[in-house]
């Protein structure tokens, strides 16, 4: 079984900055690519950053330059890095991972439970 757990979400003034991690754990052969996908009240979830496991990486527009993801494939973990936060980034952010279980051809998406990012003064 194969589980992502996310921590670090929070409440930020704009303008300040937050550390989201997500871990992977349990019967894992490979990790493809993370990402980290966000939902905001009435809106659609979203992507807002991926990252292969050869550490190439893709940023929504909204978060280019303020934003980072980053990945310890040694700990099966990513992270995003954000900084310069706006109200606007206020959401639920999930992390995703496409994962290969041991004894299984190919790999599945999971994802995590979300954890929530408010921006406001």
């Amino acid at each position: 079984q194969v589980q992502l757990v996310e921590s670090g979400g929070g409440l930020v003034q704009p303008g300040g900055s937050l550390r989201l991690s997500c871990a992977a754990s349990g019967s894992i052969f490979s990790i493809n690519e993370m990402g980290w996908y966000r939902q905001a009240p009435g809106k659609q979830r979203e992507l807002v950053t991926s990252i292969t496991s050869g550490a190439s990486t893709n940023y929504a527009d909204s978060v280019k330059g303020r934003f980072t993801i980053s990945r310890d494939n040694a700990k099966n973990t990513v992270y995003l890095q954000m900084n310069s936060l706006k109200p606007e980034d206020t959401a639920v952010y999930y992390c995703n991972a496409d994962i290969r279980a041991y004894g299984t051809m190919w790999a599945s998406r999971y994802w995590g439970q979300g954890t929530q990012v408010t921006v406001s003064s």
